[in-house]
């Protein structure tokens, strides 16, 4: 038998996927939707934009006739995180989504969670009672739906009053392919109007639902990760050719399905993820937060457990940046279209590219940082450059910048374990880089597993959660069905100029940091005309 899986990256756009309860890749298809990037911080993407994406690479890898249609059992959804849809009654989307990089909602937030005696910029009484009941907070930063919900209404009055529900991403998908109103569990979290506190039973609070100003009637009821959301639509399975009895899971967010996809399923196994953003999480059998570097365990995909949950926002961006900003702008300099292979030849420019770039330093903060720095004014560069600095130096220095980061989150994935990490499972379209495996090896000082089918890690999640769901697979076997490629081992040859680099690196955000709040407190993402929707209209998907 065979699952279908989909995906929804939300900087790249949605992938379809078959796969074999047992979590084997039949064959997928990518379709590329773009971002919209409004002035003030905004990050938006047109809902039926997504829709009319996964129909057309659906209809495409279900043309292609490599299983017979009949042994399609059921859909799984996975999906961009931190995201809100407005839809009406009908589940017609009232404008576009806004996505996980917007922070237009921050005033409201920050008035919200606001109070006489602060702790990091929360009314202290406020902080505490949040992080009790949910495990988090909504971020200052304005990037959670929370924000986004309040920017809507007092912004866009009109669109709160005709919402009918707030969605996720995921949960709008999942709504598109059934016609029914569900929140999963963990799709919530990031409202944080949850009582997580029972990870068996998680429900709204009404104490948050009161401060958050959002009316209760608007959002979406909730059901555990594996229940099954409904049939599909006949209208859907018949413009598919799919049975009317496959059955629609309620689905997941990226980050949720990736730690599954990913392989580590056990407490404490990590993971790190390099797409567009990326993350360092792993399952954990307890319900904790740290505030101070946005770090928390929330609901998980798999019932019953808590998942280290943070977010750095540009992982793969910052090489995307590189690619159409610097490297191959379409401007008067331009001498022809960008090659189709330009993350190839960037993987051999920083393969023979000494380690340390000739200490020049890349930040990768080209749209503000989430983690272990909650800071949207904070913005990104080289640092150190000089006359004999190279573009090849340019090159590996964004490799190297993007694993100084993974390598400060590190620190605080081990604290808030109390424990250290060992070997680190690594996906995203970075780990198809042979060469961003070893520098991540040698900058975290730590063993990289690479993971076959890296850039497939999200709908191979939702594949083997969907076939654990149904009873194929036991959740404790995910992991022996996901293969490893390649260990990379640390190189103790680049131990000296990674550890010096690395205590520069941030040093340099210490150093910074007044600067880029003083530089960018007005405009707040107005002037990062650098980081435009031609950036974030590509992703990985071609990086090898």
């Amino acid at each position: 038998m065979s699952l279908s899986s989909q995906s929804i990256l939300g900087t790249s756009g949605p992938k379809v996927a078959i796969y074999s309860t047992l979590g084997e890749l039949v064959a997928s298809e990518f379709e590329e939707t773009p971002v919209l990037l409004p002035p003030g911080g905004g990050a938006e993407q047109i809902p039926d934009d997504w829709w009319n994406a996964i129909e057309t690479a659906g209809k495409r890898l279900l043309a292609r006739e490599l299983i017979s249609r009949d042994e399609i059992v059921a859909v799984a959804i996975t999906a961009q995180w931190s995201g809100t849809v407005a839809v009406d009654q009908d589940g017609i989307a009232l404008g576009n989504a806004i996505i996980w990089m917007d922070s237009r909602g921050a005033p409201y937030i920050n008035q919200m969670v606001d109070g006489p005696l602060k702790i990091e910029g929360y009314g202290a009484a406020k902080l505490l009672n949040w992080i009790r009941l949910t495990g988090g907070i909504p971020g200052k930063a304005g990037k959670d739906p929370t924000a986004h919900i309040l920017y809507l209404k007092y912004e866009h009055p009109d669109i709160y009053q005709r919402a009918y529900k707030f969605l996720e991403p995921v949960d709008y998908i999942g709504l598109r392919l059934t016609g029914n109103f569900a929140a999963s569990f963990n799709s919530i979290t990031l409202n944080w109007l949850t009582d997580n506190r029972n990870i068996e039973n998680v429900t709204y609070h009404a104490g948050l639902i009161k401060l958050s100003r959002i009316d209760r009637a608007k959002l979406p009821d909730l059901k555990p990760a594996n229940a099954i959301l409904g049939n599909l639509r006949p209208e859907v399975a018949r413009a598919w050719g799919l049975r009317e009895d496959v059955k629609v899971l309620m689905g997941s967010p990226d980050v949720h399905s990736a730690a599954v996809g990913s392989g580590a399923v056990r407490d404490f196994e990590p993971h790190l993820y390099i797409g567009t953003s990326g993350w360092l999480t792993c399952h954990v059998p307890f319900k904790k937060t740290d505030l101070f570097h946005n770090l928390a365990a929330l609901p998980s995909a798999i019932p019953g457990r808590y998942l280290l949950t943070n977010e750095q926002e540009c992982a793969g961006g910052a090489l995307q940046y590189l690619r159409n900003n610097i490297v191959f702008p379409d401007d008067e300099l331009s001498l022809g279209a960008k090659p189709s292979n330009a993350y190839q030849l960037f993987d051999q420019i920083a393969e023979r590219t000494p380690a340390g770039s000739g200490k020049l330093i890349f930040t990768p903060w080209l749209y503000g940082e989430r983690t272990p720095v909650d800071d949207h004014l904070v913005r990104g560069g080289f640092n150190n450059q000089s006359l004999n600095t190279t573009r090849a130096d340019m090159v590996r220095a964004v490799f190297e910048g993007v694993a100084y980061n993974s390598r400060w989150l590190l620190k605080y994935v081990e604290q808030f374990n109390k424990r250290p990490v060992g070997s680190i499972n690594m996906v995203g379209g970075g780990a198809r880089s042979n060469i961003w495996c070893q520098i991540h090896a040698d900058v975290l000082n730590r063993p990289i597993r690479q993971v076959k089918d890296p850039i497939e890690v999200n709908v191979r999640g939702a594949a083997l959660l969907a076939s654990a769901s149904l009873g194929y697979l036991k959740y404790e076997e995910i992991g022996t069905h996901v293969k490893i490629v390649k260990t990379y081992m640390p190189n103790p040859d680049h131990r000296k100029i990674y550890d010096e680099l690395f205590r520069e690196f941030v040093a340099i955000y210490e150093s910074n940091r007044k600067i880029h709040a003083r530089l960018n407190r007005l405009s707040h993402c107005e002037n990062s005309g650098a980081f435009k929707s031609a950036l974030l209209k590509t992703s990985l998907e071609n990086h090898s």
